[in-house]
C-alpha cells in the first residue's frame, strides 16, 4: 500500500472510530473517499516547527507532505502563507464533515459557498447537489485558478468566481444553502438577504465555534444554534494583527493582584474558553504552562492588556495595563458562565436582523453579546 493510500485509509478509520462520519449524511463519507484531500493539496504545504512555519515539498519529501496532507481528523493542512501566517488551508477533516452535515444538504439545493480555498469543499457539496449547482467565491485570484483547476480535474462542476466573499455572489441569488470557509466575527446581511426563506447559512463565528441559521419565512432575520467547535481563518484583511508584546509595550503594569480561578481551565475547558469568546470578542487569550503552573495572555489587539502568572503553589497574580481592566472583565465573565450553570457550546444561539446580531445562551432572550450596525464595538449585555 502506498504512504498516501495508507495516511488516507487511517484518517477514514480515525473518523470512524471517534464517530465524526455523520449517520445522517452517509453521502459525506463517500464523498469524502472519491474526493481525496491529495488531489486538491499544493505541492508545498507548511507545518509550525515552534518559532515558524516551514515548508515541506512533495517532491523533495513525499512522505513527510503525505503525512501533512492526512494528519488528525482535527488537524488542517496549510496550504499557503502569507506574511507569515497561514491564509489558506485543506480544512480539518472532522469539521468540514460537521459543517457539511449542518448544511442539509440535498440534491438540486443552490449552494453558495464563501472562501474557496483548493477547492475541495465546494466539489464535496456538489457531490450531493449534482451538477452546475455550487458556485464559490475566492477573494485571492491565483487560489480562484488553482481552485479551479482542481474541481475541474477532480470531475465537479463547480463555478469558482473572484469576489469578496463578505458580499456574497448576488448575480445567484437566491440560494438555498449557504456555507463559509473563513471565521466570521459578525454575520454579513447579505448572506441572509441572498438566502430563500427557510434557507440555511452555516459559518464558522468567531474562530472557535460554527453556527447554523436559519432565514425566517419573512426574510427579515436568520437563527439557530452553534453546531460544534470550528477553528477556521479569518477574512484576509484580519490576518495580521497587533501581538501581544505590541499591545503590551515595554512599561510598567497599572494594576497588580491575586487571581482567584483555576487558570488551567482557561487551556482545558473549551466550553468556558468559547462562552468567555462570547462575552468579550475581541480578547484573544493564550495559555502556556511552566515549572510554577499555567500563564494566560490577554490583549484586545488595541491598547489593553494583562497576564496572569502562575506563582507556584495554585497561586496567580493578575497584571493589567490600558483604559480597560481586562483581568477584572474576564473574571466577570467566567462568574457569569459559573452562575448559568456552566453553559457549553451548543447551549448558545444566534439571531442576525438587518441592523444587530446578538448571541444568547439557551433562550434568545438571554443575550451575552450583540452589536448594533455593521462595524460598530460589540455591547456586552
Amino acid at each position: 500500500m502506498s504512504q498516501l493510500a495508507e495516511h488516507r485509509r487511517r484518517l477514514d478509520a480515525d473518523m470512524e472510530q471517534r464517530g465524526a462520519w455523520p449517520a445522517r449524511a452517509p453521502w459525506i463519507r463517500q464523498a469524502a473517499g472519491d474526493l481525496p484531500r491529495e488531489a486538491f493539496a499544493t505541492d508545498q504545504v507548511w507545518y509550525w516547527d515552534g518559532h515558524a512555519y516551514v515548508p515541506v515539498d512533495r517532491s523533495a519529501n513525499p512522505d513527510r507532505w503525505a503525512a501533512l496532507v492526512y494528519p488528525d481528523p482535527d488537524d488542517a493542512t496549510i496550504t499557503q502563507i502569507t506574511h507569515g501566517v497561514p491564509s489558506s488551508s485543506l480544512s480539518c477533516e472532522a469539521v468540514v464533515a460537521d459543517m457539511l452535515d449542518s448544511l442539509l444538504l440535498e440534491e438540486g439545493h443552490q449552494v453558495l459557498e464563501l472562501g474557496a480555498g483548493t477547492g475541495r469543499n465546494a466539489a464535496l457539496a456538489a457531490r450531493r447537489t449534482g451538477p452546475g449547482r455550487v458556485i464559490t467565491v475566492e477573494v485571492d485570484k491565483a487560489l480562484a485558478q488553482s481552485a479551479q483547476g482542481n474541481v475541474e480535474a477532480a470531475g465537479a462542476d463547480v463555478s469558482v468566481v473572484v469576489g469578496d466573499g463578505a458580499a456574497g455572489w448576488p448575480s445567484g441569488a437566491p440560494y438555498d444553502r449557504v456555507i463559509s470557509t473563513f471565521a466570521v466575527d459578525e454575520v454579513p446581511w447579505t448572506w441572509v438577504a441572498q438566502t430563500r426563506s427557510g434557507g440555511r447559512i452555516v459559518t464558522p463565528w468567531g474562530r472557535l465555534g460554527h453556527v447554523a441559521l436559519k432565514v425566517a419565512a419573512d426574510g427579515r432575520s436568520a437563527s439557530g444554534w452553534m453546531q460544534g467547535l470550528a477553528a477556521f481563518m479569518p477574512p484576509r484583511h484580519l490576518l495580521v494583527g497587533r501581538s501581544f508584546a505590541q499591545v503590551r509595550g515595554d512599561g510598567p503594569s497599572q494594576d497588580e493582584g491575586p487571581f482567584e480561578k483555576d487558570v488551567c481551565l482557561l487551556a482545558d475547558n473549551v466550553h468556558l474558553r468559547f462562552a468567555l469568546r462570547v462575552a468579550l470578542p475581541e480578547v484573544e487569550i493564550t495559555t502556556a504552562v511552566d515549572e510554577d503552573g499555567m500563564n494566560a495572555w490577554l490583549h484586545d489587539g488595541v491598547s489593553s492588556w494583562a497576564t496572569l502568572s502562575a506563582l507556584g503553589g495554585g497561586r496567580t497574580i493578575a497584571d493589567q495595563g490600558g483604559p480597560r481592566r481586562l483581568a477584572d472583565e474576564l473574571e466577570h465573565a467566567w462568574d457569569r458562565w459559573l452562575a448559568e450553570d456552566r453553559p457549553d457550546v451548543y447551549d448558545f444561539g444566534m439571531t442576525v436582523e438587518p441592523n444587530r446580531q446578538y448571541v444568547w445562551s439557551r433562550d434568545p432572550g438571554n443575550s451575552w453579546w450583540q452589536v448594533k450596525s455593521a462595524g460598530r464595538a460589540p455591547l456586552v449585555s
